[in-house]
């Protein structure tokens, strides 16, 4: 048996490939949209994809499932649990708890383990060619390496109220019944890995054991002692904001990703088309320089998404499809970086890339406004925005600050300080960048602060101690 581990960095997400060598089958579980990755994979082992299937409706990621079996002919298959309103809307076979899918002498096994989501699944892999019992299991949003999956990401990006205490309480149920009835020695692969939003405290570890997971994760004694609302408190308390573009992702895998087919190679632009087109603002510049270099100049109006781990991440704080169908133009060093970033925001549903540039020459010029931190005392304070988490800023923050995490600037613009140009900032300079930008594009006027918070702590201490040492 073959079980490969596929990473994506920018979303801190795991899909995975279980192989059979003597029949030449493999099922991929939670693909990404750009399939590539599992063809080649597959290819490299001899291996035919035979069937593709998801743990649950995601929503910090557009499924694949359904490219992947256009691409392969595979059959797909998805969770028929949850109830009428978590039912998906598009052809596919439905596994229920305790269904199966079989490939050789390898059995994955369904089991229903509610709680992130109503319908979620995690499943149990047998190699039947060693044991009888289960060996793997794919967690997918249910348990990760020493957290788990979020119980309250339905109020927080699909309209939910108050879903999140029944999903907690299932969580608590699905972890007694299901996981911890399961052998110490199985093996617990997840579908997230540290820096995702899915959880808050999510170790970067790939994989662990349902013994191990007893013994260290967090909610180890609370499941001992049969404290449910110790459990649920603990739970709750302190997880990250949620992304508003979750929503998008939730309704898109819910009826089904619209499949791409096999994508043209991005085009290089000239400099003169795309200076008319930006005229006629019939596309978005994405400068994807880091945000140093964008302060040093770039084009009007442009969203900054940096190229790199973060691609897709940023790329759906910046843009939203349901509102904004204009293609994207991309600045890139050459071709191989444009495919690779259109890859990545395709992940999110970023799919209209008009194509690519090289260089800023003969495109309409823009410098944003970096004030220093001792330049703070000229603003009023009620115009200060903090784009960090809520956690950041309770944590510590400039005194007067309002809070918004940049991955929801786009969708609550009524919630911006108003009276002035805002001053933003977040804990370095990258999140404050693309936030920024995403307000500059909408028109308004905004300054950032230089190093953001950090900067201005370490200034603010430097001030200190100089006032104490006048002082003595």
């Amino acid at each position: 048996m073959l079980i490969e581990r596929i990473y994506d960095e920018d979303l801190a997400q795991a899909s995975y490939l279980i192989g059979c060598q003597r029949k030449g089958e493999a099922v991929v579980v939670d693909p990404r949209r750009d399939i590539d990755v599992y063809r080649k994979l597959a290819a490299a082992n001899g291996m035919k994809i035979v069937a593709v299937t998801e743990t649950h409706i995601h929503a910090d990621y557009l499924s694949g499932t359904r490219e992947l079996a256009a691409a392969t002919g595979a059959a797909m298959y998805v969770s028929g649990e949850g109830g009428p309103d978590w039912q998906y809307g598009f052809d596919a076979g439905r596994l229920y708890d305790g269904g199966t899918i079989t490939i050789g002498n390898i059995t994955i096994k369904a089991l229903h383990t509610p709680g992130h989501t109503p319908e979620h699944l995690s499943f149990l892999v047998t190699d039947g060619a060693f044991s009888d019992q289960p060996g793997y299991l794919l967690s997918g949003d249910f348990v990760f390496s020493g957290d788990l999956g979020r119980p309250d990401l339905l109020d927080e990006a699909a309209g939910g109220v108050n879903t999140r205490f029944a999903g907690a309480k299932q969580l608590f149920a699905s972890l007694r019944d299901k996981f911890l009835t399961l052998p110490d020695y199985v093996q617990v692969h997840p579908g997230h890995g540290a820096g995702s939003a899915c959880g808050k405290a999510l170790g970067a570890i790939p994989s662990s054991t349902v013994g191990y997971e007893r013994l260290y994760a967090w909610w180890g004694p609370y499941l001992a002692a049969n404290d449910e609302q110790g459990f649920i408190d603990e739970l709750l308390d302190g997880q990250p904001d949620a992304h508003a573009y979750f929503g998008r992702m939730k309704r898109e895998n819910r009826q089904g990703p619209a499949i791409m087919g096999e994508r043209a190679p991005l085009q290089e632009l000239d400099a003169e088309t795309v200076a008319q087109d930006l005229a006629r603002n019939a596309v978005t510049f994405v400068d994807t320089r880091h945000h140093e270099r964008v302060h040093e100049g770039t084009v009007a109006g442009a969203l900054n998404i940096p190229a790199g781990k973060s691609t897709a991440s940023f790329g759906a704080w910046a843009v939203d499809p349901e509102r904004d169908s204009r293609p994207l133009v991309l600045l890139a060093a050459n071709q191989e970086q444009a495919q690779d970033m259109w890859d990545h925001l395709v992940r999110v549903g970023l799919d209209a890339v008009a194509g690519y540039v090289t260089g800023l020459e003969g495109l309409p010029a823009a410098t944003p406004r970096v004030i220093q931190p001792e330049e703070l005392e000229g603003f009023d304070r009620s115009l200060l925005l903090d784009v960090r988490n809520r956690t950041e800023h309770a944590a510590g923050n400039i005194p007067g600050s309002a809070q918004l995490s940049g991955g929801r600037v786009l969708w609550n613009l009524d919630q911006l300080p108003t009276g002035g140009p805002i001053v933003s900032y977040c804990q370095s300079g990258v999140r404050n960048s693309v936030a920024a930008s995403v307000l500059r594009n909408q028109g308004y006027d905004v300054v950032e602060l230089d190093g953001s918070y950090a900067g201005w702590a370490a200034w603010s201490a430097r001030q200190q101690s100089m006032e104490s040492v006048s002082a003595s």
